[in-house]
């Protein structure tokens, strides 16, 4: 039986802490942001600005936020400050677009995310204990559903549009939220290779059928995400991460191969296998683990 944490009690901005704005300059570089922006889009502002909407401006925000993404695998932090500041620009840009309409403003949003945040942090803003990070992302999706005020279909809501791996992840999650969650990592791991068995089964037919062989990877993924989550790995993230380490591998591999006259389109398998994993750099750092983070 699920228990859906107590919230914060009373005006959750009534929990904001007092005193100075722990950043450099206090805020006031944010409120500059705004008047910047307003002004843009004020009289005699930017012709650009001024005609753009929420849908013309949708295609920026993915890219900035795909910048974002490749700033952060790329550990550069100059350019992760940057494209943070290419993703504000299109939060405060829509802001004052809803602004000039009359509709919200940039206060509205952050008054909303601000109450969102203590709501769902009994355990910092109220008497809620946890036992760790874990438990900490159930009891947001617990307490999501019961704003809704009614149990949601378990995918309702989420985008079709996310990412497979990061749809996968969420609606994980929710699921968990309301109870239905491997008790431990071993449990997502035998799972798991349960998934594998039946696709290796599946694959090892000789007239297997390619929709059930897909269907049996989709389990196999499916399987690899609870199995991260259980051991606080954002799957999309991990994924990746790989793609961008095997991408640069393969180029070492491509100038092995032609050093050594290797053609990898007739050569052994074997020979190729080798080579490929000589590109392995044994000196090369661990990355930092991605961490699952805070649902919205």
């Amino acid at each position: 039986m699920t228990h859906t944490p107590s919230r914060a009690g009373g005006d959750p901005l009534a929990h904001v802490p007092e005193g100075q704005v722990p950043s450099s300059q206090q805020g006031a570089r944010l409120l500059d942001l705004v008047r910047v922006m307003a002004r843009l889009r004020g009289p005699g502002g930017c012709p650009w600005d001024a005609e753009q909407t929420h849908q013309t401006l949708a295609r920026h925000l993915l890219e900035e936020t795909h910048e974002l993404l490749e700033a952060i695998d790329a550990g550069d932090d100059d350019a992760m400050r940057d494209e943070l500041g290419d993703v504000l620009l299109q939060v405060v840009f829509h802001a004052q677009l809803a602004a000039d309409d009359g509709r919200w403003d940039v206060d509205d949003v952050a008054e909303g995310l601000v109450a969102k945040l203590v709501t769902r942090h009994p355990h910092v803003f109220g008497d809620v204990e946890v036992s760790g990070a874990d438990e900490v992302l159930v009891n947001w999706e617990r307490l999501k559903a019961a704003e809704a005020g009614e149990r949601r279909a378990v995918d309702d809501d989420i985008p079709a549009s996310l990412p497979s791996l990061a749809r996968a992840s969420k609606v994980q999650r929710r699921a968990a939220g309301w109870g239905f969650e491997w008790s431990s990592a071993g449990a997502a791991l035998e799972a798991l290779r349960e998934e594998v068995d039946e696709l290796t089964g599946s694959v090892a037919v000789a007239s297997a059928d390619p929709a059930h062989v897909e269907e049996e990877i989709g389990d196999v993924l499916f399987a690899t995400v609870a199995l991260a989550r259980k051991v606080g790995v954002d799957a999309e993230s991990a994924l990746r991460r790989t793609v961008r380490v095997f991408s640069e591998r393969y180029e070492r591999f491509v100038e092995l191969a032609a050093e050594r006259g290797l053609d990898a389109e007739t050569a052994d398998e074997r020979e190729v296998r080798a080579l490929f994993r000589e590109t392995k750099d044994p000196e090369e750092a661990p990355e930092e683990v991605p961490k699952e983070v805070e649902p919205s």
